[in-house]
């Protein structure tokens, strides 16, 4: 999988489009969630392209990359 220079932003400020976690920043999903995912196939298009990203990032222990790009959000669930 490609990845491109603005899927970093996009990933921290992108929200899950529906179920359980409907609102929250992909960044933010639990691991366990996206696993559960990887395991079963990612949503096709930017979605799971970010979904994608966002299990790399904490899998290689760089989630913290992405903190510092979200924008101030008052549509956001709390996590």
């Amino acid at each position: 999988m490609h990845f491109q220079p603005n899927d970093l932003e996009a990933v921290a400020n992108v929200t899950m489009p529906f179920g359980k976690f409907k609102g929250t920043r992909i960044h933010r999903l639990p691991e366990a969630y996206l696993i559960w995912f990887s395991e079963r196939g990612f949503p096709t298009g930017q979605l799971g392209t970010l979904m994608n990203l966002a299990l790399t990032l904490k899998i290689d222990g760089l989630e913290h990359l992405t903190r510092p790009l979200e924008r101030p959000s008052r549509r956001e669930n709390p996590s």
